[in-house]
């Protein structure tokens, strides 16, 4: 990892980028965000994004957007916390990591013309152009635990990168990014965790990684609206069965009520749904909101 030579941190730390005010911090592998400059790169003339703020913490960006929606703000916000104490995944499982070690970040759609039973297309989406960013921008190879977990190898397994979250408020959708960027060995949360450091990315500049996040996802979501959240129309289907990590082996999914279906996942249907072949040969579809977890069999 790159060591930034300026600005040096004083002993009483440095004034925090963006609305959070003064943030001391220590860690040269760490250093803020400039709020003032990726506005500069990225808020422009028919772009979009049109708003970005970086704020030292904060409970969820999640929360923090929505209840902007809830005010009428206009599509392309951005939300980027150095650090969250509330972040929350699917299913309001909890999440935590050191302050500056990952992106955190929270982004205000409205998809003009998109239907909405094809809003439930959006973490797949967004979990497409993370991994299309990750591999250009840090030269690894990533892919997508169904429906939208970030995975990379680490050590010969399978490690999550990070999740993306989606809710409705306000009639937009507020989609959250969570991502491992510079965690050390004894930081992760849990064994199956990983990030893009222990991975070896060529890069782990938060600046850089958030900018080429921010134009990719701008570019396929562009797509994606265009042809009115098709997801063959639009190309995302086949983009995303490419990276999608679960697909062709055998999985256990676990079900609400400790239900269980074992099988091989065999496809993406139309909808978004993993489609398991049991041993009969029947095909069952299983949409995110009614599975607690999917793993492979062991």
């Amino acid at each position: 990892m790159s060591t930034p030579e300026s600005p040096r941190p004083r002993r009483s730390g440095l004034r925090g980028f963006g609305h959070g005010g003064p943030s001391p911090w220590t860690d040269l592998d760490r250093p803020p965000l400039d709020e003032a400059a990726l506005r500069l790169d990225l808020l422009r003339p028919g772009a979009l994004w049109t708003s970005l703020d970086v704020v030292s913490e904060t409970g969820s960006t999640n929360s923090d957007l929505a209840a902007r929606a809830k005010d009428g703000a206009p599509e392309g916000a951005v939300l980027v916390a150095e650090s969250q104490n509330a972040a929350r995944g699917r299913l309001d499982r909890r999440w935590n990591a050191p302050p500056r070690s990952g992106l955190f970040l929270s982004m205000l759609l409205r998809p003009q013309g998109v239907p909405m039973e094809r809003y439930g297309w959006l973490p797949i989406l967004i979990g497409t152009a993370v991994s299309a960013t990750l591999d250009r921008v840090c030269e690894i190879r990533t892919g997508l635990k169904w429906p939208n977990d970030l995975q990379v190898p680490i050590d010969g397994q399978e490690r999550k990168l990070g999740g993306i979250l989606t809710e409705l408020s306000g009639g937009a959708v507020i989609a959250g990014v969570g991502l491992n960027v510079s965690l050390r060995r004894a930081e992760l949360p849990v064994p199956t965790a990983g990030s893009l450091a222990l991975a070896g990315a060529a890069t782990t500049d938060r600046a850089v990684l958030l900018r080429a996040l921010l134009r990719e996802f701008g570019e396929l979501y562009g797509e994606w609206t265009a042809a009115a959240g098709d997801p063959h129309a639009s190309g995302l289907l086949p983009a995303y069965t490419a990276r999608c990590t679960t697909l062709n082996r055998p999985v256990k999914v676990q079900l609400p009520g400790d239900r269980e279906l074992l099988g091989d996942a065999v496809a993406v249907d139309g909808d978004g749904r993993l489609v398991v072949r049991t041993a009969d040969g029947a095909r069952h579809a299983v949409a995110a909101g009614d599975v607690v977890h999917v793993r492979p069999q062991n």
